[in-house]
């Protein structure tokens, strides 16, 4: 690394990440690296890093490049890969925005979880900022049978397994705060309901069609927010309600409050999931390259 890498930092609802533009699929990105950034300490800081590739020069998004110019190169802030962040769209798609790459309207973005349909608005309708709420489509939930368990300490709950392109155990309690401090993952059971782990999230009632949450991510821990998870628990929440849009024919919206904002989820009578949420850059400069080599060593 010889020459200085660009780097933005920004969040979803208080989920962060360190966001690193490279069109053309130059920088080495390995674990270690990633890592390092993503440390609050002695690097950037961030729950996840979002890489900016374009679609034909990534092997694993070349097939998608006619659909999506972008490629969301998702990585945990442990360095592992992840298949999809909902939030780190958002946040992907507001700096294709910043960066002139895009402007408002529907745009396509390729995740390792597929093309995902994006719409930038002109004005913000939650969070109230100035730039426009951007809404994703999620893709469809998957609702694995079988019984899973969740446990902090000496309580344990029913959960239930949805797939948002990830894996979530979605378990509803009685009080947030017995989520514990999520420094580690929760256990779970049976081990094989997620052979590569989970994203766990505690949800409590707030109102009618509204809920709140609180996640452990696999890979980072405790968040302030997470898209995916948000979409899991309206789904578990409302299958919980009796509500089945697929069935009614009628879309059902909830409201999820996470720790670091507030989120939308709408899933309509198709099955396709839309997440309405904030999207922010907060910051841009340059990663000094003999402070990343000494990092990795």
């Amino acid at each position: 690394m010889s020459t200085r890498i660009a780097f933005l930092k920004g969040h979803g609802t208080e989920n962060d990440f360190v966001i690193v533009p490279d069109p053309d699929n130059a920088i080495d990105l390995p674990p270690a690296a990633v890592a390092a950034l993503c440390d609050r300490r002695a690097g950037i800081g961030g729950d996840g890093l979002l890489h900016v590739v374009r679609s034909a020069a990534h092997p694993e998004a070349r097939e998608m490049a006619a659909e999506a110019e972008w490629f969301m190169d998702y990585r945990n802030g442990d360095g592992s890969i992840a298949e999809m962040c909902g939030n780190g769209v958002r946040v992907f798609a507001r700096y294709l925005q910043h960066a002139g790459h895009v402007t408002e309207g529907d745009i396509s973005v390729a995740t390792r979880a597929g093309v995902k349909s994006v719409h930038i608005a002109k004005t913000a309708s939650i969070s109230g900022s100035a730039a426009g709420d951007v809404t994703v489509g999620m893709g469809r939930a998957r609702l694995p049978e079988g019984d899973v368990t969740v446990s902090v300490g000496e309580r344990s709950w029913p959960a239930r397994n949805v797939n948002m392109g990830n894996p979530h155990a979605v378990a509803f309690v009685d009080d947030l705060d017995h989520a514990g401090h999520l420094y580690t993952p929760p256990p779970f059971s049976p081990a094989a309901a997620y052979p590569d782990g989970v994203n766990v999230e505690f949800v409590v009632d707030r109102g009618p069609a509204h809920v709140a949450m609180r996640v452990h991510e696999r890979g980072a821990g405790e968040t302030r927010s997470c898209g995916t998870g948000a979409c899991a628990v309206a789904v578990a929440a409302a299958r919980r309600d009796g509500v089945d849009p697929t069935a009614t024919g009628t879309p059902a919206t909830y409201t999820v409050d996470v720790l670091g904002g507030r989120l939308v989820i709408t899933e309509r009578p198709d099955g396709e999931i839309e997440m309405t949420g904030p999207a922010v850059i907060v910051a841009e400069g340059e990663i000094a390259p003999e402070w990343l080599e000494k990092a990795v060593v």
